[in-house]
């Protein structure tokens, strides 16, 4: 649960008060319907300790096993160990260490509000940022944990913020938090099928994670020729960037000349480094529009051209570009700060040019040429006479097509994803308010 105060502020201005009839079985409270046999209760009545971490600065040493964590090392249910984390003495630990236990959560209570995690036995010193919250045995931690996150806790934790450029929140509105409070048995449920979710939602970011580091293994291979798909031997030839692309002019226009319609639209840079693939689906993609009036010597954008950031605040976003697809007749300019480059087909295959921005020696030669100080470009020239090595036509059209499988596989558990969080979504709003009962 994370908090963003105006966001939320406004999300619940816009719901529209109604009457509610009180249906068979269930009673209404300030935190609207819940079933009859629940209990509404605040937070200290089913705890034995709500607490904050230290308010100074601890004596740090250089490597120990204990650390000292702050509301930004929670996240998802557990205390992350960053790099940044510092470390204390184990003297320092014994000395300033709270009273936390297996019913413990931590919440963050300095800045962003909310982010929630367990405590498991962790050798850790809570800052000032971290609340505690011991509850008392006859609690299932895991349904407190999933109601903190319901609209009723973070609505009231809004309305309870203090300060004005670093928001806060206090003990004792921590204290004072409404919960409803079903039968232990019932939490019990309850946490178990939430449990159930989360771990298929982990489940698909891990396939998700370890699919993509399969693919990334896959480019590095293939884009070096280090591993060759079968029946390809021919060799690899050298060409400048300049031989296998023609440059065409683009747009020259900032963000104020646009707008949110037209009949041109207008790929800004800015787009192409908020991306994370190497292609762009025109079919998909919302972009900004701009009037014809407002734009001179460019070229509209045709399937499979490839479009350049030509400028960067760091080296990482230096070259990084986008093959265009699904044009589907929309007519589109390249912007500010691009190079439109078009292939020769003889040259370099359609599904193929979006992967060329990862051949290692094209990028370390597109570094070596950037030239700036706070933010990076490269020229025209400098980009055209960059050399990469091409593999034969067919041998690039079955390069593509393998990636382009894995791509379409990494998008469809993407998707079953989106289901599980959103089936998660659905089963807190129904579990946790007893709309749905599971006993």
């Amino acid at each position: 649960m994370v908090i963003i105060a105006e966001d939320l502020t406004r999300e619940m201005d816009s719901v529209e008060v109604k009457s509610v009839e009180t249906p068979t079985g269930y009673k209404l409270t300030e935190l609207g319907l819940i079933p009859e046999d629940w209990r509404l209760k605040r937070l200290w009545e089913i705890t034995t300790e709500i607490g904050d971490g230290i308010h100074a600065t601890p004596r740090y040493v250089d490597s120990s096993d204990y650390y000292f964590v702050n509301g930004n090392n929670l996240n998802n249910g557990k205390i992350v160990i960053t790099n940044n984390t510092k470390f204390v003495g184990e003297g320092e630990f014994n000395l300033l260490k709270k009273n936390l236990n297996n019913h413990t959560i931590l919440m963050s209570i300095n800045g962003t509000i909310g982010e929630l995690a367990y405590f498991n036995n962790e050798n850790v010193i809570l800052g000032k940022s971290v609340a505690y919250v011991n509850l008392k045995k006859h609690v299932e931690k895991i349904f407190i944990y999933y109601f903190f996150q319901t609209p009723s806790v973070k609505k009231y934790y809004i309305n309870e913020l203090t300060g004005t450029t670093i928001k806060n929140l206090s003990l004792k509105s921590i204290r004072e938090t409404p919960i409803t409070y079903p039968s232990l048995k019932e939490q019990q449920a309850i946490a178990a099928a939430l449990s159930d979710i989360d771990a298929l939602i982990t489940s698909f970011d891990q396939l998700i994670t370890k699919k993509q580091a399969i693919k990334q293994a896959a480019i590095q291979q293939l884009l070096t020729g280090k591993q060759r798909l079968p029946g390809f031997n021919d060799e690899w030839k050298s060409k400048r960037i300049g031989e296998i692309f023609q440059f065409l002019s683009t747009a020259n226009n900032p963000r104020s000349d646009l707008s949110e319609h037209g009949d041109i639209r207008y790929l800004h840079y800015g787009d192409i480094h908020g991306g994370t693939s190497p292609f762009l689906d025109c079919s998909k993609k919302t972009m900004p529009y701009i009037e014809l009036q407002k734009i001179k010597n460019f070229h509209f954008l045709e399937e499979g051209d490839l479009v350049i950031a030509d400028a960067s605040e760091d080296y990482e976003g230096i070259g990084k570009s986008v093959e265009i697809l699904n044009i589907n007749n929309k007519k589109i300019v390249a912007g500010l700060h691009t190079f439109l480059l078009r292939g020769n087909k003889s040259i370099v295959a359609d599904g193929f040019k979006g992967y060329i921005q990862s051949i290692p020696s094209l990028r370390t030669d597109i570094v070596r040429l950037a030239t700036g100080i706070s933010v990076y470009g490269i020229s025209k020239n400098n980009l055209r006479g960059v050399e990469v090595k091409l593999p034969p036509i067919q041998e690039q059209k079955a390069i593509a097509n393998v990636l382009s499988d894995m791509n379409s596989e990494i998008t469809a558990l993407e998707l079953q994803l989106d289901k599980a969080r959103n089936l998660k979504q659905g089963m807190m709003q129904e579990l946790l308010t007893g709309r749905i009962r599971l006993t």
